[in-house]
């Protein structure tokens, strides 16, 4: 993937030396309120690719160009198409909802992704807030869900909020439509982002968290995470049952070795107070 060939969306590897294997996706497009479009799905749906199978890459952080809009869904200037270059329909037993695969979890990708919401994230920037595993945002930023406002049914994003927000916040978010915004800090309130920060720190808290959880055994951090996504689909019995499965497949030599050195280092963390 060579990150000079994308148009929509910016990707920067991990920096320093040594690398602090923290990598940085930025949607690019502030003039259209970082909508996304058939291309923006190619390259996202690339970029993820990349970083699932790229091992210097330990964590992500997700944001977007400009203060305006993280992403305000679909660019309804452009129907997406699929490979071919075919449009979408809305025929009910061949459609194929075109942000779909805009996320990491719907490319596979396991990695661990912090989001930095700096403006407006509405419809289909649930896509990729639903998929993430920590969201953080700045003052500004505002959550809402204008579907039905236009006469469009709020249905593949609201469901992939299900397990952020509660139920009664989702609902309300739907069927408010654009009459309504949820604000950071009621974002905070119900727990969809763990953290509010002034416009210009947003990035650089994103950055100190995913760099945080880079810094520990890659193994030890991945099984924990498949571990939660999966826990959140089947009853609890059936997660401990599975869960064991994963504590035993990221139980390796290499990764309590490296757990065990900086504990007998004698140097501990200072941690960080929220």
């Amino acid at each position: 993937m060579d990150p000079s060939s994308l148009t929509t969306i910016r990707y920067e590897p991990p920096q320093g030396d040594p690398a602090d294997g923290v990598a940085t996706i930025t949607l690019d497009r502030p003039d259209r309120h970082n909508a996304f479009t058939s291309a923006m799905c190619a390259e996202l749906a690339a970029v993820w690719s990349h970083v699932r199978d790229d091992r210097s890459v330990r964590a992500v952080v997700l944001t977007a160009a400009g203060e305006k809009a993280f992403c305000t869904g679909i660019d309804r200037d452009e129907v997406p198409s699929d490979e071919s270059g075919v449009p979408y329909t809305f025929d009910p037993f061949t459609y194929v909802d075109p942000g779909s695969r805009l996320g990491p979890r719907a490319n596979e990708c396991w990695k661990p992704v912090v989001a930095a919401v700096n403006g407006m994230a509405c419809g289909g920037a649930f896509y990729l807030l639903g998929e993430v595993d920590i969201i953080i945002a700045a003052e500004h930023a505002t959550f809402f869900d204008p579907h039905v406002t236009y006469g469009m049914p709020a249905v593949f994003e609201p469901i992939q909020m299900l397990h952020r927000m509660p139920f009664g916040e989702v609902l309300r978010m739907s069927l408010m439509g654009n009459h309504e915004r949820i604000s950071a800090a009621r974002a905070l309130e119900i727990g969809l982002v763990t953290e509010v920060t002034p416009p210009s720190e947003l990035g650089v808290a994103a950055h100190r968290i995913a760099a945080a959880i880079a810094s520990q055994p890659p193994t030890a951090v991945q099984a924990t995470l498949r571990t939660l996504w999966m826990a959140r689909e089947v009853s609890r019995g059936q997660a401990i049952d599975v869960g064991n499965t994963f504590l035993n497949l990221a139980m390796s030599e290499a990764a309590m070795a490296e757990g065990q050195a900086v504990f007998s280092s004698g140097q501990r963390i200072e941690p960080r107070v929220r």
